[in-house]
């Protein structure tokens, strides 16, 4: 089922009348829905509403939204896996997952599929509102060009590709973010802290250990020697660095 914003809630003095894009939301609680609604068209936003994961997927591709907030529990698709499928469509479009879920492992688990932030429920309507609107000015930072290039390694972000030395290297869609984030902050020392908000984009996370680890996997997989880093390194007592 789709919703869309009705002229009558269009026209409220409290409306801002200028657009600043499409959220879409996919959730199929009515009740939920209109709190989402009226939360974002107040800030300005345009809406399009899913109740299920099918109906989810038709609107990502057609709305070309600013950014997605996205239920786990759907009828026809998980979140799980429209996370995945969205991300793959188009891997810069912010997607905030809310969700009354709270175990460790499936925000760990969402993170690495490519999720931007995780709300649980029940929820601030103004925390909700800063996180996505934090997410899409990360997305609207200066363009970078598509492929980067750095030592042995040759990176495309629009395609979500990397060779290093002539082989073919799997990234996982969070391990593209990081190494993103790195890429536009070259020589610049990044702290864990600073990582878990501006990557991973929210605040509450078990442990700094998880950056730690995921820069683990990005040295296996970029560094010639992973034991003795070129490219990124640990700047001990502060955080990390990039260098190109």
């Amino acid at each position: 089922m789709i919703k869309e914003i009705d002229s009558a809630a269009e026209m409220e003095s409290n409306v801002p009348a200028v657009k600043l894009g499409t959220i879409l939301i996919v959730e199929d609680d009515p009740r939920m829905q209109k709190v989402l609604r009226r939360m974002f068209v107040e800030e300005g936003y345009s809406i399009a509403v899913a109740s299920d994961g099918q109906t989810g997927l038709e609107l990502f591709r057609s709305e070309r939204p600013v950014a997605v907030v996205l239920d786990l529990i759907l009828p026809q698709i998980s979140g799980r896996e429209l996370c995945q499928m969205f991300k793959t469509i188009s891997v810069d479009t912010p997607i905030v997952v809310l969700s009354a879920i709270t175990d460790v492992v499936d925000k760990v688990l969402l993170l690495e599929l490519g999720a931007d932030d995780y709300v649980t429920k029940p929820f601030s309507p103004r925390e909700l509102t800063a996180r996505v609107q934090a997410a899409i000015r990360r997305q609207r930072k200066p363009a970078m060009p598509s492929v980067y290039r750095f030592g042995e390694c040759e990176v495309d972000f629009q395609k979500m590709s990397v060779v290093r030395a002539g082989s073919g290297v799997t990234l996982t869609a969070h391990e593209f973010k990081l190494l993103k984030f790195f890429t536009e902050n070259a020589e610049r020392v990044l702290t864990r802290e600073l990582l878990l908000n501006e990557v991973w984009g929210y605040n509450f996370y078990p442990t700094t250990r998880t950056v730690d680890n995921q820069i683990l996997k990005l040295r296996q997989k970029l560094e010639p020697d992973p034991a003795n880093p070129k490219h990124l390194l640990t700047i001990y007592g502060a955080g990390y660095k990039f260098v190109p």
